[in-house]
């Protein structure tokens, strides 16, 4: 009870949002119309119970307008029933994918929030897959649970439906038990209860670890497709290492775990089926078996018969309905589970960024310095890796970061981009500045050149004639032509062009801040140096920090700040700095 409780908290917690949306009128009527329409199926499954009364009373008869007349409201009936059908379908599908839409584009927007999901991995949080979180467990969250709840509504009132029809039938046809009739006030009703407990106590024994195993499998299915497209992007490095061996045995292990649970999923299944075809099938036979006796000693007619039949039928569905679809169950649970944790992640991610021991990003009002204050950046684990007691960028002047790779440079790059929470002191970058970052692998989305280019703006933000002028520029003209090809540019390109490409970005972007991560590195000498000089001269109000290893980069920056080792960790050391700080 307690699961079951914990459970359903989850479960509105995470769908109670929606109704209160912006999309909460479209969404209520939609659900008010499903269920009105389930409730309108139920009585008509009334309807036709008692209509099953009459047609086989007028059988057994032989009441030739009686049969007709019947036939007449059975094709009524029918008929309203079929329309309802489609209805509900179309309703519920409507309904189905507005609420996804809006939970999608929440969890989107959550996730992609000031870099919360760069944190998400720094914590190595249990919410692994987000891309399986988002797709497929909301979509199953969605459908199942409006499957789930409409369905245990109709239950509901099947079962306050039918208790009254099946309590009257009791009443007309009492048990008969070798001759001899006892008087047991709704005995059908209760057959029916003690049919159900029964049923579902063993069901809840035998299927009880189907939820571990469903969540392990969306698990490991999860994990082995993301494996997959991990060799699909690094595919030419694993050539070139002639790593498709490892890779094989690597993604066949996982595979291997991906099939394991799954046989423990198929014994599971296979008992759960067992006993729930036998319990469905037993259900067919069992009333008819109750109320035989009194058909035979004339106290009721065949129609009684077959709708006391029927109605124990019902009340047996109503009451085992948790039985009928507990393997659906099983899989929603797990579900909400992974959706439960992965709002809890986002969560975590976002409280990192504001926690009291975490690095503080603020707006300075005056000023045109970036400012760090008694800043000590960590590693997760708490270890410390940079300090700057008192440390300033200032505006216009081209700083040079070197160190011992390890010691940290990227990760202070980050620090200051306000994606790396782990430390503590503070970060002051003047109000409204703008920052880029460019690492040595920069980053292009799958799409069109231009749109490639022009990121994080979309790709109308800068005209064609001013992308190929840019192009020009680094040194890629023969890119000109290709702006409006749609590809994966990370994969099409050498790292070399990458790098050429991550430049004309920043001539278009013209940030106040330019962080260079070891952005030329793939570059020669003298391509390198031309870069740099083309930066000078087109971007002479951009503020460029450096990351670098050769001694080359040293003319092209006033600054040279270097990184040493002070106990425990490195500290910024200015090797030339004219203002003395």
């Amino acid at each position: 009870m307690n699961n079951i409780r914990s459970t359903l908290a989850i479960v509105w917690r995470i769908a109670v949002p929606y109704f209160r949306s912006e999309d909460r009128r479209a969404g209520l009527t939609l659900l008010a119309s499903v269920i009105a329409i389930e409730l309108s199926q139920v009585a008509i499954d009334v309807l036709l119970n008692q209509w099953r009364n009459r047609f086989y009373n007028a059988l057994q008869a032989k009441d030739w307008d009686g049969f007709v007349r019947e036939d007449i409201v059975f094709c009524v009936l029918a008929a309203v029933s079929v329309a309802l059908s489609v209805y509900q379908l179309y309703l519920n599908q409507w309904l189905q994918i507005r609420w996804r839409n809006w939970m999608t584009t929440k969890y989107l927007g959550e996730w992609l929030h000031n870099a919360n999901h760069y944190r998400m991995q720094l914590q190595g949080d249990a919410a692994d897959n987000p891309d399986q979180r988002i797709t497929d467990d909301v979509k199953l969250f969605v459908s199942e649970t409006l499957g789930i709840g409409i369905g245990l509504l109709s239950s509901i009132v099947s079962l306050a439906s039918f208790v009254v029809i099946l309590w009257g039938l009791s009443a007309e046809a009492p048990l008969h038990v070798f001759g001899n009739t006892y008087s047991i006030p709704g005995y059908l009703v209760w057959g029916a209860l003690i049919y159900a407990i029964f049923g579902t106590a063993l069901t809840q024994w035998i299927g009880s670890p189907l939820v571990n195993l469903d969540f392990q499998q969306q698990r490991l299915e999860a994990d082995f497709r993301f494996n997959l497209v991990r060799v699909r992007e690094n595919s030419e490095q694993i050539a070139l290492l002639h790593g498709e061996g490892a890779e094989r045995q690597g993604l066949s292990e996982r595979f291997g775990r991906v099939v394991a649970n799954w046989y423990g999923i198929m014994s599971r299944t296979k008992r759960l089926t067992a006993f729930t075809q036998t319990y469905s099938q037993a259900a067919v036979i069992f009333p008819i078996i109750l109320a035989a006796p009194a058909y035979f000693a004339d106290k009721i007619q065949l129609g009684a018969l077959l709708q006391a039949a029927e109605a124990f039928g019902k009340v047996q569905e109503a009451l085992s309905f948790f039985i009928s679809i507990y393997r659906t169950m099983a899989e929603w649970r797990s579900v909400v589970a992974r959706l439960d944790g992965f709002e809890a992640s986002i969560a975590n991610a976002a409280k990192l960024a504001t926690a009291s021991d975490s690095i503080k990003i603020a707006s300075s009002g005056a000023g045109n310095e970036i400012d760090l204050e008694q800043l000590l950046v960590s590693l997760p684990n708490g270890a410390p890796l940079i300090s700057a007691a008192s440390f300033h960028l200032h505006a216009g002047e081209r700083t040079l970061v070197t160190g011992p790779s390890g010691a940290g440079k990227s990760t202070l790059f980050r620090a200051i981009a306000g994606i790396w929470p782990y430390g503590k002191g503070s970060i002051s970058i003047p109000a409204n500045a703008s920052l880029m970052m460019l690492p040595q692998r920069p980053y292009f989305p799958i799409g069109s050149l231009q749109g490639a280019i022009a990121y994080p703006g979309k790709a109308d933000r800068f005209s064609p004639q001013q992308v190929k002028e840019v192009l020009a520029l680094v040194g890629l003209p023969q890119l000109a032509v290709r702006l409006e090809e749609e590809a994966h540019w990370n994969r099409m390109l050498s790292l070399g062009e990458q790098q050429r490409l991550g430049l004309a970005r920043a001539l278009l972007h013209a940030p106040q801040y330019l962080f260079l991560d070891e952005a030329t590195a793939s570059l020669d000498e003298a391509s390198e140096a031309a870069l740099y000089q083309l930066l000078e001269e087109k971007l002479p109000a951009t503020t460029i920090v450096s990351i670098g290893h050769r001694s080359t980069l040293t003319a092209f920056h006033q600054r040279n700040v270097a990184l040493g080792r002070e106990g425990d960790r490195f500290a910024l050391q200015n090797r030339s700095d004219d203002s003395g700080s």
